[in-house]
């Protein structure tokens, strides 16, 4: 299974690599409409995202700058809990600006990667927590199951939003 689970990876992130390198500066803080998640810059220069414990409804339109956000926050804790470390929780994960979110998102891809490249069919049936809470009876291969389709469904949206930018 490892085997299918690195092949679906490894498209989803060609997918996603394709639209990171196309993005310019300008592209992260694009807003497609009035409603939308988007990144803020504070007063010392870290940028925090809009967030809400409840999904709201309308739900907002994200901003590819909230969405790399999104893609360091979730596979840094996922890369936190594979390594059985304590996940940063959410409010301590910033957004490093366009150019280094996209750098820092190639680097947890290396580390996913590598990762994957780690793994045995066996290691897959380890119990997973996350992202569904301690009694979920998932394993580590729906975590990766989960992660892959993440990051199609997140290149997807940065994908869209960049061809709208330019389109206008």
């Amino acid at each position: 299974m490892i085997t299918e689970l690195r092949r679906q990876f490894d498209l989803a992130w060609a997918l996603t690599d394709l639209h990171l390198s196309a993005l310019s500066d300008e592209d992260h803080l694009w807003e497609p409409g009035p409603l939308v998640w988007t990144v803020h810059e504070d007063a010392s220069g870290r940028w925090w995202p809009d967030f809400a414990d409840v999904e709201p409804d309308p739900i907002p339109v994200p901003t590819i700058g909230w969405l790399t956000w999104h893609m360091i926050f979730w596979w840094s804790t996922a890369l936190d809990h594979v390594d059985g470390r304590p996940p940063t929780p959410r409010t301590e994960i910033d957004w490093p600006g366009p150019e280094a979110a996209v750098q820092r998102i190639r680097v947890l891809s290396a580390r996913w990667s590598g990762l994957l490249d780690s793994l045995t069919d066996t290691d897959l049936l380890v119990p997973a927590t996350f992202p569904w809470g301690s009694d979920s009876g998932r394993s580590l291969a729906d975590m990766v199951l989960w992660l892959n389709v993440e990051l199609a469904k997140n290149a997807a949206e940065i994908g869209q939003l960049r061809m709208l930018r330019a389109a206008r």
